[in-house]
């Protein structure tokens, strides 16, 4: 069984952090900065519409996997699009990153563990 309210704790929080990496160009007014906002624009979406997707299905461990994929790119992303430059911005988004991260590795641990072959069999035939 999942452990659903923890687990939904985490999405709703990874939610959240693509609600704020999405709105973060406007907060921090960096909207000039064309490749770091429109990173951040296009990611916060996937991290929202990822959360409403593991939200939705809680077992789903496509989504968490996902997630996680997502928070790598945005911890990533300021070398791959050569945002170092710009320092606060990168800071910003590897943070946002790496909480995604983990956010999405704690939300895997809440997730059942598959049965293997035989106990999982003889779990279904118990049922």
């Amino acid at each position: 069984m999942i452990k659903r309210s923890s687990k939904r704790r985490k999405d709703w929080t990874n939610l959240m952090i693509g609600v704020w990496l999405f709105i973060a160009p406007w907060a921090l007014n960096t909207t000039g900065e064309l490749n770091s906002s429109w990173n951040a624009w296009i990611a916060g979406l996937l991290i929202v519409a990822t959360a409403l997707w593991a939200l939705a299905k809680p077992e789903s461990q496509a989504a968490e996997w996902s997630m996680l994929l997502l928070g790598f790119w945005v911890f990533v992303s300021p070398w791959a699009l050569g945002l170092g430059a710009i320092a606060a911005s990168a800071w910003h988004t590897m943070l946002v990153g790496a909480v995604v991260v983990a956010v999405a590795t704690l939300a895997m641990a809440d997730m059942p563990r598959p049965q293997s072959g035989r106990r999982h069999s003889q779990a279904r035939q118990a049922r």
